[in-house]
């Protein structure tokens, strides 16, 4: 049996870059690295209930992991993340993002 999920244990932290600016700006698009064992109902409701807003669509995707090599041994340099990109309805904003 798996433990539930918590809405803090969700979502993890914003993904702040210049991308992320742009689509939060013209797409009203939010980009937020999240925990690899939530789906997309479960990232919803945790946006909304956390940040207040109501949320169009949520798309997924796994970053792969980071790897490097030293000689012949192969290592992760960073482990692999999962990202949600989170869609707004028009005239609503997340403030973190504002910075």
């Amino acid at each position: 049996m798996s433990k539930a999920l918590h809405l803090y244990d969700i979502v993890r932290r914003p993904v702040i870059t210049e991308k992320s600016h742009v689509m939060a700006d013209e797409n009203n698009q939010y980009v937020f690295e999240v925990e690899m064992r939530a789906n997309k109902i479960q990232i919803k409701d945790a946006i909304e209930r956390i940040f207040d807003v109501d949320v169009l669509k949520v798309s997924t995707l796994v970053m792969p992991a980071k790897r490097g090599q030293r000689g012949r041994v192969a290592y992760t340099r960073r482990a692999a993340w999962k990202k949600a990109i989170v869609t707004v309805a028009a005239g609503q904003e997340i403030s973190l993002f504002n910075v």
